[in-house]
């Protein structure tokens, strides 16, 4: 298992390489962020539709539709340069309240007398906000802006590594340390593995973490001690991420979302994390 966790880390890693490097020469396209985030996006929607009860589970259309709106909606005005500030906020919410908007409608004209309607209703907003909106924090770090455009990209490629390397290595740090020295339970329902040992050589690892790729990319306003802080911020929202994940396959009774990726499970269970961080780092760097 640890052998197998070792090459799929190393795919993810030049991935996740491709979208901090290869991109920088494309702005404002930046298609292999485009490309990876809607693929992840799209694939975790389709495992998390395929573990929620079939009894109320939402109408799969509308979802993948839904979550694919919301993340082209960050690329638009950008794109397309509308207007002299761009402002993907206001095509991301007006993306997502159309889709609020369409599940009501489209329940509206299905409607069979059944309570069932207000679950798919309610579950296809969560999982559009889920996938959709909060990978939308991730993907507006790439246009991260600073006053000089050199200074800009150099700083939109320190942010976007540190909300994808900060909670992948705290990951890291809680496996290993866990594994060695864990001995009380954190969360023993919702993921019986986790123990407070491992969470603390968790957050060790991000803030180290956090602290040098802030020596070379310069991002993190303060220095050090800022960094530091960032670092231990975003360690939390990545465990807190992994447990959010955790609570959703122990409600759908499933150890993992898939068996897609090897040695991790689904892409949901891969991307957990960093769905959690990406609006800590945006708000904090921003």
């Amino acid at each position: 298992m640890l052998r197998t966790r070792l090459w799929m880390g190393a795919v993810l890693i030049a991935l996740t390489a491709g979208v901090l490097v290869i991109d920088q020469g494309v702005e404002p396209w930046f298609p292999f962020l485009f490309v990876v985030v809607l693929s992840l996006a799209l694939v975790g929607c389709a495992e998390l539709l395929q573990i929620l009860p079939a009894s109320g589970r939402p109408i799969s259309w509308l979802c993948y539709g839904g979550v694919a709106l919301v993340l082209i909606a960050n690329w638009v005005p950008n794109v397309l340069r509308i207007g002299s500030q761009p402002e993907p906020w206001a095509w991301i919410a007006g993306c997502f309240t159309a889709v609020v908007l369409t599940a009501f409608l489209v329940e509206m004209a299905l409607f069979q007398a059944s309570v069932e309607s207000l679950t798919r209703i309610s579950l296809t907003t969560w999982t559009v906000a889920y996938l959709g909106l909060l990978p939308s924090f991730l993907v507006q770090l790439r246009w991260l802006s600073d006053s000089d455009r050199a200074t800009s990209s150099r700083r939109a490629t320190a942010a976007l590594a540190l909300a994808i390397f900060v909670p992948k290595c705290c990951d890291i740090g809680a496996y290993f340390t866990g594994r060695f020295l864990g001995k009380h339970k954190m969360a023993s329902l919702l993921s019986p593995k986790k123990t407070w040992e491992g969470l603390a050589g968790g957050l060790t690892a991000a803030v180290v973490v956090a602290i040098v790729i802030d020596h070379f990319g310069s991002v993190v306003h303060g220095g050090i001690a800022a960094a530091a802080g960032l670092g231990l911020a975003l360690g939390i929202a990545g465990v807190l991420g992994d447990l959010a994940e955790s609570l959703i396959k122990r409600a759908c009774r499933q150890k993992d979302a898939s068996d897609m990726v090897p040695g991790f499970g689904g892409i949901l269970d891969v991307v957990d994390s960093i769905l959690f961080t990406a609006p800590v780092a945006y708000w904090w760097l921003r």
